[in-house]
């Protein structure tokens, strides 16, 4: 059974590039717009890995990830940022709240892949 990866990303173009690699590698996807979109979605769908964006309206992904984190089904589910954000102090809040990797965009999607192979098998 193929595993199922909630992208989110409030860019259409950033979602469609997601969605075409992680699909092409066989990868079940579900779409989220936001935040609060995914929130929506996570508490509806059970997936194994969450891959997200920070800048986000409504919710932005540091407060996704710390809402995720307290549902029981996502306590220990992988929780990828994806971002354009890169500086140290981003990243710590991230691994605060629970991110378990970062990646920067562009992103370049063999080594997405990759990561998310690792995390996921």
């Amino acid at each position: 059974m193929a595993k199922t990866i909630l992208a989110v990303d409030d860019s259409a173009s950033i979602r469609q590039m997601v969605t075409f690699t992680l699909k092409g590698a066989g990868y079940e996807v579900i779409e989220a717009v936001d935040g609060q979109d995914a929130l929506d979605k996570a508490n509806i769908h059970k997936v194994n890995l969450v891959l997200t964006d920070i800048n986000m309206p409504r919710i932005d992904g540091l407060k996704l990830l710390e809402l995720l984190r307290k549902l029981t089904h996502y306590k220990t589910v992988p929780i990828l940022m994806l971002t354009t954000e890169s500086s140290d102090e981003i990243k710590a809040k991230g691994r605060a709240a629970g991110a378990t990797g970062w990646l920067v965009k562009p992103f370049d999607p063999k080594r997405l892949l990759e990561v998310i192979g690792k995390v996921i098998g």
